[in-house]
């Protein structure tokens, strides 16, 4: 008996997202999608860190995914000039179709690092590959303690996990060592940085970026060379 095979559904979506990273990478621009829930702080890290970038030599753009509005990116466009706003209606996460459109409205050669900025949600982004460089998860402290291990799919396919709002540790009710356990279980290596919007509070943070961009950047310069 022949038996029908279903195509992955996520197909199309991962030919279109390779063609991206291809795009990306040929321009040398290094490329990171953040997912977190709504209100876990996204937007407020991402303009954070442009600001404290703003002296570095490193260039920024920004794809900005939300349902409705364009707030995020309004308010992002204050501290980068390479903003584009995605609004996906109801779909509750960005495609590689929409970032290539999006990619398409960026002048590459104007731009170092690329962020996603991803719908608020942490299941429906995980899935789809968008021809990002790296997927950076992010929770917050005011979400509780119980969101890694309710959220197993996000941390096992991240290369770094943020802990966001951690100013709020001492007034909200949140077990570290028990989210730090859960992260470690689903993704031993794995690195979890407390941060938060104040200067002070993206110590961690800008170091492993600064890093990463450093070496994509070196990376690509050899191959292009070579």
């Amino acid at each position: 008996m022949k038996v029908p095979i279903v195509e992955n559904v996520l197909k199309i979506n991962d030919e279109m997202a390779a063609m991206n990273r291809r795009t990306l990478q040929d321009a040398c621009v290094f490329t990171i999608d953040v997912i977190g829930a709504p209100g876990c702080g996204k937007t407020a890290l991402i303009e954070a860190t442009l600001a404290a970038c703003r002296d570095d030599p490193t260039r920024f753009g920004v794809i900005v995914g939300d349902l409705a509005t364009d707030r995020d990116a309004t308010r992002l466009a204050r501290q980068c000039q390479h903003v584009v706003q995605i609004n996906t209606g109801k779909g509750c996460h960005l495609d590689a179709n929409q970032v290539r459109q999006a990619v398409a409205q960026i002048e590459l050669d104007a731009i170092d690092v690329l962020f996603i900025e991803n719908v608020g949600n942490l299941i429906c982004p995980v899935g789809f590959d968008l021809g990002q460089d790296v997927k950076v998860g992010v929770f917050c402290v005011a979400e509780g303690d119980d969101k890694a291990a309710k959220h197993p799919y996000l941390v096992q396919e991240a290369d770094l996990l943020l802990l966001n709002k951690i100013d709020l540790l001492p007034h909200v009710p949140f077990d570290l060592e028990k989210l730090q356990a859960d992260v470690e279980r689903l993704n031993p290596g794995v690195d979890l940085l407390q941060v938060s919007v104040s200067d002070s509070g993206l110590e961690k943070w800008l170091p492993w970026l600064r890093d990463r961009i450093a070496a994509a950047i070196s990376n690509r310069a050899s191959i292009a060379q070579a």
